[in-house]
């Protein structure tokens, strides 16, 4: 089910695993800690799930997987929490159906976040004062940090996406505390790659996801990639062009969805006093030009692909670029910033490296999600974490500015189906080699 390189360990080193278990922990309650508990229980979309839910189904991870296996004689904090709090996982029983999950004003948020210190509690207890742990407890342990890490991106799209439907347009942050993003961008340009075979998937050391296993090679024919994800700016054009208007630059499946949502913009964009404004966790701001565009469908990036005569990489393509570019986390935007906006490349960065791979947006790619050759799914419970899902859906690469900068890696396998918008999604164009 996962990757993790674990080994029976000394009471310091368990110290240092609970060292990082709170720091995590305390993440997820801190992304909260701006809203008002009645901001916690909105549900306005099904992709949407309350911040207090949110707050207690992490909790409810630790507790099933963890507690109630490594801890003798362990009391569940309440017996119908396994009811509410489950997410997808059939092989642990019946659950609050997803879409009513904003339905539960019960229990308040006061005793979640007391479900929360009483599991934090028993769990500082377990790393403590157990120094015979046995190394799949630590898989299980690693798996627990970055199934939370998840959540706190879905925290932070789901707390964004609950305060756009006030009328009020509310501050999640105060925009006053943010430095002005660049009004200009770095040039856009194309960058070769080489054609041949390559290695993707997960290749390192330490921790994946199922889905990044096994590596494979992939033959890649000779391509190029654009230095830099699609500006506003850019996007507007499109716009303005009447992109949204134009039935031969879309899917059939994108168009007909487009029109009947009445989609004209980036879902958050809307007119004020004759200019585009978008709506923030820093309530309603104009839109910066030289910023990545946000907050599209897969239709929506592979129409401005088609009208910009280009196309969107397959994600062999992507993960085979950011190798062969030497993509890292440095310079990108992550959660840790509280910006939650992606940022513009400076003007005067470097147009023959490729920026903003990892960080910013998620980058819709032209690959169906499915599983790699000798896939194989866990059995149990953990089994379903991901490869129940392998249909109908697309894979997004790169993380995103709402992502925790450690938890991301070049090999990482995001996806949502094609008409999503709620995430942090960009663009980045793609055309085959011109020789």
């Amino acid at each position: 089910m996962l990757q993790v390189h674990a080994s029976p360990v000394a009471p310091r080193v368990a110290q240092s695993w609970l060292a990082r278990f709170r720091a995590v922990r305390a993440q997820s309650q801190a992304l909260c800690a701006p809203l008002l508990p009645e901001d916690t229980v909105v549900q306005p979309v099904i992709d949407v799930s309350p911040p207090k839910w949110h707050l207690a189904h992490t909790t409810w991870f630790w507790e099933t997987f963890l507690l109630s296996q490594y801890v003798p004689g362990y009391q569940v904090f309440h017996p119908e929490y396994a009811f509410l709090f489950n997410s997808y996982y059939n092989s642990l029983g019946s659950r609050v159906n997803r879409a009513d999950r904003g339905t539960l004003s019960r229990p308040p948020l006061a005793e979640v976040l007391a479900y929360r210190a009483h599991v934090d509690t028993a769990l500082a207890a377990l790393l403590t004062d157990n120094d015979d742990l046995p190394p799949v407890f630590f898989e299980l342990l690693e798996l627990g940090l970055q199934h939370e890490q998840q959540h706190q991106e879905l925290l932070a799209t789901d707390i964004k996406y609950i305060l756009s439907t006030s009328p009020l347009a509310p501050e999640y942050l105060p925009a006053a505390d943010l430095p002005a993003p660049a009004a200009n961008a770095m040039p856009a340009a194309w960058l070769p790659v080489p054609g041949g075979i390559y290695r993707v998937g997960f290749q390192e050391k330490g921790f994946c996801f199922d889905n990044e296993l096994a590596a494979h090679d992939v033959l890649v024919a000779p391509f190029e990639l654009q230095n830099r994800l699609v500006t506003n700016a850019e996007y507007l054009a499109f716009v303005e062009a009447g992109g949204y208007r134009d039935f031969r630059y879309w899917m059939g499946e994108g168009w007909d969805l487009a029109q009947a949502q009445g989609w004209e913009a980036p879902l958050y964009w809307v007119q004020k006093e004759g200019a585009w404004h978008r709506f923030t966790h820093h309530g309603l701001q104009a839109v910066v030009p030289a910023a990545p565009v946000t907050h599209l469908s897969f239709y929506e990036a592979d129409a401005y692909a088609n009208w910009a005569g280009a196309r969107l990489p397959t994600e062999a393509e992507w993960e085979t670029a950011a190798r062969h570019f030497g993509a890292s986390t440095g310079g990108g935007t992550w959660l840790e910033s509280n910006r939650l906006d992606p940022q513009p490349v400076p003007a005067d960065a470097d147009p023959t490296q490729c920026h903003q791979l990892l960080g910013d947006c998620w980058e819709w790619t032209y690959s169906a999600y499915h599983a790699y050759p000798g896939y194989t799914r866990a059995a149990g419970a953990l089994g379903e974490y991901n490869g129940k899902f392998m249909v109908n859906q697309l894979v997004l690469r790169g993380g995103s500015c709402a992502t925790p900068e450690n938890h991301i890696r070049v090999s990482y396998r995001n996806f949502f189906h094609a008409d999503k918008r709620w995430q942090f999604t960009g663009i980045r164009l793609a055309r085959s080699f011109n020789k």
